[in-house]
Order: structure tokens, then C-alpha cells, then sequence
């Protein structure tokens, strides 16, 4: 759980690429999601949950991504999920389940219990938006992701910034609310732009999502960066921190490079040393 949680980088790869397994591993994103949903071939998803199920027992540690309940995939996925559970002790080598266009509560907690693993649901739907409190508490929930190209589809958008903002933002404050992390941001597509991911990155951080799925190793180092605190605002960080211990009882406001600073602020500097030490 405590993995899932913190992580800021969740890298995808193919559920029928076994190949691309442990290179997935070795671009050290802080979780790799084998996929068996949308980037494999509705042809190619038994194979693919035969490399899944060789995989993890061999020692590979990754999450899951099943299809969405009420699918004939879904249970395919879970059946076979829940054979490698039963079949050792290998529940630390699933490290999560993500369930495609998560929407029902009571299925997802149902789902955690059934394999003994954290889920993390993945909203691509008006329904799951509009669920998103019911979901983030639901229990065995580790947090919440956005899959907004799914979701911009579902209400005929464009899958913009502004057109996703009132999403991204519900997410953010169902996660609150429920004393989730912050909410893990869709992908970027466009591999060879690096100012576009930089900007999906920077947009994200600003509205309060903690993580981001990710579709190439080169998108890691990226990530990590992003969410690492600047320079700048680390020895803010510090300044902060040394005059509230240097202070009469640690407590109420103080002034500090000309701004207040007072327990929100407090809480903020902390977030950021924990960030840069991440």
C-alpha cells in the first residue's frame, strides 16, 4: 500500500510484452502497471495473461491493470490474478490492481478483498467522476487515478486543460476528503515533446495530483524532476522550518522574508522537504 501511495511515476507496459517486462523494472519508475486492457489486442489477452501470471510468480514485482467490471476480460483478468495469489506467497509481487473505468464502490472494495491486494481505480467516466468521494473511500482503495483521454471521450471534450479541470479537481478533493494521497494524472501521448509533458506535469502539481501515468521510460526521470522541489523552494523550505524551532512555543505566526507564515504555510514547507526527499 505504502508503495502505491507514494509513488509519483507509474509506468505502463504491454501485458503481451513479456520482453518489455523487466526493462519497464529497470527505468526505475516507482511502479510498473502491466497492462492488460486497452494496450493489448482483444486477440492477444490470453497470452498475455499467461506472461502476467509467469511473471509475477517468478519473482517480478508490478500492479495490474484488469478490464472494467461487467466485462468477460474483467474476470478472465481477476481469475487468473487471483490463481497466482493462492498459488504461493507472491502478494507482495502484485503491488496493486488498477481497474479500468472504475465506477461502483462496492466493486472495488470487493475486488480488494477478493486478491488481498490495494486497488487503485482508474476514472474514465462521467459516472466515475461523479463518484469519485464514494470511490477514494471505498475500502482497500490505495488512490485514485484519471484516465481524462477515456473520460474526454465519454462526454464528447476535448481532452484539454481547461476542459479537464473540473475533474482533475474532484478527484483532488475526493482523495482529501477520504485522507487519500493525491490522485494520479492521465498520460501524456506526445513522446517526442518534451515541453508538453513538462507542462501536463506543471499543470498537474498546481492542482494538487501526486502522480502521473506515463507510457515510455523516457517519461520517468521527467516525472521524478517535476515533483522534485527546486533549490529555491527547499531552502525556503528550511528557513521556515528554523525560525518556527528558533521561536518562543514553535507555534502561531511569524514573519519571514517579509511573507506570514502560519500553520498552512508551515504544513506547505513540509510537504516540500518530504517531496525532495522522496
Amino acid at each position: 500500500m505504502k508503495r502505491v501511495q507514494e509513488a509519483r511515476s507509474f509506468l505502463f507496459v504491454p501485458g503481451d510484452r513479456a520482453d518489455r517486462f523487466d526493462k519497464a523494472v529497470a527505468a526505475e519508475a516507482d511502479v510498473v502497471i502491466i497492462d492488460l486492457e486497452d494496450a493489448v489486442a482483444p486477440d492477444r489477452r490470453i497470452p498475455a495473461r499467461e506472461a502476467v501470471a509467469a511473471w509475477l510468480a517468478s519473482g517480478g514485482r508490478a500492479a495490474v491493470r484488469v478490464n472494467a467490471v461487467g466485462t468477460a476480460d474483467h474476470d478472465l483478468d481477476v481469475a487468473t490474478l487471483r490463481e497466482v495469489v493462492e498459488r504461493g506467497d507472491v502478494r507482495s509481487a502484485l503491488l496493486a490492481v488498477v481497474v479500468a473505468k472504475a465506477e461502483d464502490p462496492k466493486d472495488v472494495s470487493d475486488l480488494a478483498e477478493h486478491l488481498g491486494v490495494p486497488v487503485v481505480p482508474l476514472l474514465e467516466t462521467a459516472v466515475g467522476v461523479q463518484r469519485a468521494a464514494q470511490l477514494a473511500s471505498a475500502e482497500g482503495v490505495a488512490r485514485l487515478a484519471f484516465g481524462h483521454l477515456d473520460y474526454a471521450v465519454d462526454l464528447g471534450a476535448a481532452p484539454t486543460h481547461q476542459a479537464m479541470l473540473h475533474a482533475r479537481s474532484t478527484l483532488v478533493q475526493a482523495s482529501r476528503a477520504a485522507g487519500l494521497p493525491g490522485p494520479v494524472d492521465g498520460v501524456t501521448v506526445a513522446l517526442d515533446d518534451s515541453r508538453a509533458l513538462d507542462d501536463d506535469l506543471s499543470h498537474a502539481l498546481e492542482l494538487g495530483l501526486t502522480g502521473k501515468l506515463l507510457i515510455h521510460p523516457r517519461q520517468v526521470q521527467p516525472t521524478h524532476a517535476a515533483y522534485r522541489p527546486s533549490d529555491e523552494e527547499a531552502a525556503w523550505a528550511e528557513r521556515v522550518l528554523a525560525a518556527v524551532e528558533a521561536s518562543a512555543d514553535g507555534h502561531g505566526a511569524l514573519r519571514i522574508d517579509g511573507d506570514m507564515v502560519d500553520r498552512p504555510v508551515l504544513a506547505r514547507t513540509e510537504n516540500i522537504l518530504r517531496r525532495r526527499d522522496h
